[in-house]
């Protein structure tokens, strides 16, 4: 008979130590409440160094947590605060970073050191549209065997394709080489607003 593995999930650890957890002999308080804890307990609370018994005793006696934020400063930082919202806060805080953080898409375009006008103008096409979306472009002249010896006809390829992208796009560098490659990033400029690669003009 197959043997069951029981077993429960845990649950995760507290991103702090609070209360009864913090088990060091003393720490420091800080924080911006002090004057609304001090009228609670009747006796003024200032900044410093506190027993951690005097402390936990404190925070519960005004209804909040002892909440451990510095674990490795000497000795250990802490705040008297109601938990839950500080989680909240911190949460919310986050979330709002993590929305805010671009994530960079980054295309790649190759060439070759004899790409025809007609092959660079289809990849500048290409480009156009990557740049309007907001990505970044990673262009490259790949040089395969004795193709090496091209690498000015590349240099002026990428240069090329620069000075098209110019109103939408700026190099993030010069065009050099890595290995068998000369690369250049094209970022979209930041006034630059999503449109579609070119724009008619109607003369009247």
């Amino acid at each position: 008979m197959a043997k069951r593995n029981n077993y429960q999930r845990r649950e995760p650890k507290p991103s702090f130590r609070i209360n009864h957890q913090i088990r060091v002999p003393e720490v420091r308080l800080v924080g911006d409440n002090f004057d609304e804890i001090s009228e609670a307990i009747g006796q003024k609370l200032e900044p410093g160094v506190y027993s951690t018994r005097q402390a936990q005793a404190m925070a519960k006696e005004v209804d909040l947590d002892l909440v451990e934020i510095s674990p490795k400063a000497v000795p250990p930082v802490c705040r008297i605060i109601d938990y839950k919202k500080f989680l909240y806060i911190k949460k919310k805080k986050d979330k709002e970073v993590k929305s805010k953080a671009v994530k960079t898409v980054i295309k790649e375009i190759r060439f070759g050191p004899n790409t025809d006008e007609h092959d660079f103008n289809f990849k500048l096409k290409h480009a156009q549209k990557f740049l309007s979306a907001g990505a970044k472009i990673k262009a490259y002249v790949h040089f395969r065997g004795r193709t090496i010896v091209f690498k000015d006809r590349g240099e002026l390829l990428l240069l090329k394709l620069l000075k098209e992208l110019e109103d939408i796009g700026a190099a993030e560098n010069l065009p050099k080489m890595e290995g068998r490659r000369m690369i250049v990033i094209i970022a979209p400029k930041k006034t630059q607003k999503k449109k579609s690669p070119k724009k008619e003009v109607n003369e009247g």
